[in-house]
Order: C-alpha cells, then structure tokens, then sequence
C-alpha cells in the first residue's frame, strides 16, 4: 500500500474545487481523493455534493456502488479475496472459515490495530489459477490456507506466488 496523507478537508476541498468543472466529475474527484488519502472520507460527501449540484445520497451511492472507493482507510497490508463462482469450486471458502477461525478475522473488515483489511472482491480474471486473492496490489494464485497465513502475519507476497514452471 501506499503512504497517503492524513484526511485534510482543506486539501480536499482543493481538490473538488479542481476538478469540479470536468464533465462527468463525481468520479475523477472521487479517485483524486482516494489517491491523496487512501480513502474518501465522509465529510467529503457534502463537500462533493455542494460543488456538483448533485444530493448527498447520489455522491454516497456513487462511492457504495463502487467497490474500489472506501469510506475509511484501509489496513497497512489489504487482501481482496476472490469469491467468485471459479474460486468457490476450489475452496475460497475454506479460506474464509481459516481466515476467522485460524485468526479471528471477518472479510469485509480491517483489524483493530489497522494492520490488516480482508475484503471480497468478484473475479479477479485469475480463474485457472483459483483460489486467487489481490495482495497489496499483487496477484496470488492457488492460495491456500498456510500461505494466506503467512500473508495475514506480514510475510512478503512473493513467498506466497507460485510460479508456474511450463515443460520445455
């Protein structure tokens, strides 16, 4: 993950003011502010919607409806764990039930000391290669319990990639 700057509304605001004259602006001001903070805080909700013209509730759908976009920052380490149908057949849910047996985590949710986010995500185009999770922006496939182990306690992502070696 990246080193973001602390929420600043000044800044924020900045940044809508920018941007708010661009056709179609919601969504360039939302990724502007992800960018700048990790996150779009709620107090930037209004702020948006002022400068847009547009109610609280359209900015709010905007940012729900986009999975990528959070309303709170994201844990120093973040897997989005792919549970889509390609992924199921091949025990993503086993991972989940390790996840919160194995270590007490809930998907969807950061830990209390803000180290780790566990998320969903829908296909990650890595079906072949199932179960398959996005670590800190990198691609694992075939995870399984011990490697997402070894990636919930720190462990660099390249210990949990499996390069697959094709017969010459």
């Amino acid at each position: 993950m990246g080193h973001y700057a602390a929420w600043d509304i000044e800044v924020a605001r900045a940044l809508i003011t920018r941007l708010s004259s661009l056709d179609g602006a919601v969504m360039p001001i939302l990724h502007a502010l992800q960018d700048e903070f990790g996150y779009v805080d709620r107090a930037a909700v209004p702020l948006i919607a002022d400068a847009l013209n547009l109610s609280r509730a359209e900015v709010q759908g905007t940012i729900s409806f986009y999975h990528d976009f959070r309303d709170e920052p994201a844990g120093r380490r973040v897997i989005k764990l792919c549970r889509a149908e390609a992924c199921q057949a091949v025990g993503c849910e086993n991972l989940v039930d390790h996840l919160r047996t194995r270590h007490g985590l809930a998907v969807d949710a950061t830990t209390a000391d803000g180290d780790l986010t566990i998320e969903t995500v829908y296909c990650l185009g890595n079906c072949a290669l199932g179960p398959a999770a996005l670590v800190d922006g990198e691609l694992v496939g075939r995870l399984d319990a011990q490697r997402l182990s070894a990636l919930c306690e720190g462990r660099a992502v390249e210990t949990a990639q499996i390069i697959e070696r094709v017969p010459a």
